[in-house]
């Protein structure tokens, strides 16, 4: 019998966010149908358990314009709507949604909020070249070395020590003498 993971979902006007938190999940499998299908399958734990998912989404999806990561501890998709609108709920159907499917309410945005900015933690790095970082110069194993004093270890003078009677004059709690006039 398989077992289903814990889904977090949020959605902007463009896209819907999946993200399938399953840790170490060994030979995962994702599809996407533009019709709107979801499916996800993966073995994880010490016993290789199957995790299942089947998700029936609300509306069709660009198949080719979405995006999956597989990461360590979860599995990220990005699912590019086919048309450009809000999504009443994610799923088809009248039934309550199911028990592992949650909002996300660190991308969570509403229709009003949405600037049309990329999700928290969502950002694009394919413009970027890290080929280029290959060449950079470290510190080496002996820098350190040339650094070994510790600037905490100086020794600071005491603070005049004042007797307790002059002491208690200046905090409050001491007792305040009446004056007359």
């Amino acid at each position: 019998m398989s077992r289903h993971p814990e889904v977090k979902w949020a959605e902007r006007e463009e896209i819907v966010y999946l993200t399938i938190l399953l840790p170490d999940a060994k030979n995962p499998k994702v599809n996407v149908d533009p019709d709107g299908t979801f499916t996800f399958s993966a073995t994880a734990g010490t016993d290789n358990n199957l995790f299942e998912l089947n998700l029936s989404l609300l509306e069709k999806i660009n198949a080719e314009g979405s995006k999956i990561n597989i990461g360590v501890r979860s599995i990220i998709c990005i699912l590019k709507k086919a048309e450009k609108k809000w999504w009443k709920k994610l799923l088809r159907g009248d039934g309550k949604a199911p028990h592992y499917l949650k909002v996300d309410w660190d991308k969570w945005a509403d229709e009003d909020d949405d600037t049309g900015a990329p999700a928290p933690g969502d950002f694009d790095m394919s413009g970027m070249d890290f080929s280029k970082f290959g060449g950079m110069g470290g510190l080496g194993d002996n820098a350190m070395e040339d650094d070994l004093e510790d600037s905490d270890d100086e020794e600071f003078s005491k603070p005049d020590e004042k007797d307790d009677d002059q002491v208690k004059g200046e905090h409050f709690g001491s007792e305040a003498k009446p004056t007359t006039s």
